[in-house]
């Protein structure tokens, strides 16, 4: 099997979910006691945050591509960037390696297309659903991306970072974000994008009446398979 270079921490509750997904994909395709290979760098995501919340994106560029590059060095023969929201980066990242990187973006646009839908409901972190880096990775892939008015983006953003960053999940969040995900398929959604790796601790399936695409577990899923070859 392929190592695969994990950027992690960002949140480290989602960066958990990652090597579990992994590992899983990688036993149930092989069986018996396999497992992934893995390199992990794991961030203090404070720092991260503040970065975001300052706009430092290029000081937030190059410590991750710095980074990247240690994992390429230790032996990863393919970098996976556990967070949505820091791949407004990711062409930094691409630029200093020499491996491949796979992009949450493009393989869950793959997993929408093989569905058949074009039109998506887009949840994410405010810098996901309001900036044009992760929505053009999606439109490249003919996506038509519906996001939430401007007071629901908001409450979406707070509890992200307020709540399941520290591993909080409270019953009035998960019906904020039913209502949330209600008013896109009202607006014309054929699926949602839980786009932020995070919020999968919060709803799911059952929480929409479309069909739900977790970036976390199609991202965790990809690198598993690329592990494999």
């Amino acid at each position: 099997m392929r190592t695969i270079g994990l950027i992690g921490g960002m949140s480290w509750e989602s960066t958990a979910h990652y090597y579990k997904l992994i590992n899983e994909r990688v036993r149930d395709r092989m069986g018996k006691l396999h497992s992934a290979p893995l390199l992990m760098y794991s961030y203090d995501f404070q720092g991260i945050k503040e970065m975001q919340y300052a706009g430092r994106w290029s000081e937030a560029a190059a410590s991750l591509a710095e980074v990247a590059r240690r994992l390429e060095n230790a032996g990863a023969r393919a970098i996976v960037l556990c967070t949505n929201t820091m791949h407004k980066v990711a062409p930094e990242i691409i630029s200093s390696l020499t491996v491949p990187f796979i992009h949450i973006g493009d393989a869950t646009a793959q997993r929408i297309r093989s569905k058949g839908y074009r039109r998506v409901g887009l949840l994410g972190t405010k810098f996901t659903m309001e900036e044009q880096f992760y929505i053009d990775r999606l439109r490249a892939h003919d996506l038509d991306v519906l996001i939430p008015p401007p007071d629901a983006r908001a409450d979406v953003n707070r509890i992200i970072y307020d709540e399941l960053c520290l591993g909080l999940v409270a019953d009035p969040s998960r019906r904020r974000y039913r209502d949330v995900m209600a008013a896109l398929v009202a607006a014309g959604a054929e699926c949602i994008i839980l786009g932020c790796t995070e919020i999968t601790m919060l709803v799911g399936a059952d929480d929409t009446s479309v069909e739900t695409f977790d970036t976390t577990a199609i991202h965790a899923k990809t690198a598993a398979d690329f592990a494999i070859g």
